[in-house]
């Protein structure tokens, strides 16, 4: 584990962003006081930033996942054939 002040994290981010994805954890520091910690991305976590969003959202509690289903949702029952829809709309536009 290292710790960093502040201004040497900002002008070496990218070495200290390189030590935490190799497995170190850093402990980012103002005035001798840790003030953040970042490290290697926990195992829960995916790596795709998308993902990363949804799965905290998820963990809050703000959105459920969707229940394990066997292939596509089903599709809707019509709610009345085509040809019918295209008449109707045929002697909507007659009106106009």
């Amino acid at each position: 584990m290292r710790s960093v002040g502040i201004e040497v994290l900002k002008s070496r981010l990218s070495e200290y962003v390189r030590l935490a994805a190799s497995g170190e954890t850093i402990l980012v520091t103002d005035r001798d006081r840790v003030v953040a910690e970042f490290g290697p991305l926990r195992e829960t976590r995916g790596p795709v930033l998308a993902d990363a969003f949804l799965a905290d959202l998820v963990r809050s509690g703000v959105l459920t996942p969707p229940l394990a289903s066997s292939g596509p949702p089903p599709r809707p029952e019509p709610v009345a054939p085509l040809n019918e829809v295209l008449a109707e709309l045929d002697e909507n536009r007659r009106d106009r």
